[in-house]
């Protein structure tokens, strides 16, 4: 019987949201804000330095942001002087309701993954 969309959806984000917080969580369940986070981190490439709040709502920006682009709604733009990357709207997202939301940005963390070789 053929797998389904959602199901291979599903399988997928539970493979990665185990490995990630196998990897990053210290032995707790990372939820999908938190493995934002960590793209934000990624994407801005100075793993290992401590974050100031502000910085860690502009690192969830750029997750986003990066997470989207291969969507249609970004692209990215350039890399400030202190490294940090900037976009600019392609397009606006839809309105979409909570629930729609989290399936979008399960969906785009999939495929970020699935690219990065982290999955397959």
């Amino acid at each position: 019987m053929a797998i389904t969309r959602d199901e291979l959806l599903k399988k997928r984000w539970e493979d990665i949201r185990l490995k990630v917080s196998e990897k990053f969580g210290d032995g707790e369940e990372m939820d999908l804000d938190a493995i934002i986070y960590l793209i934000g981190i990624q994407e801005l490439g100075q793993i290992h330095r401590e974050f100031k709040k502000d910085e860690k709502v502009n690192l969830m920006h750029i997750a986003i942001c990066r997470l989207l682009e291969p969507l249609g709604y970004y692209e990215f733009d350039f890399f400030d002087e202190d490294g940090w990357p900037h976009y600019k709207v392609k397009e606006e997202l839809p309105f979409l309701k909570p629930g729609e939301q989290s399936v979008l940005m399960k969906e785009a963390v999939v495929y970020y993954f699935l690219e990065k070789g982290f999955i397959n």
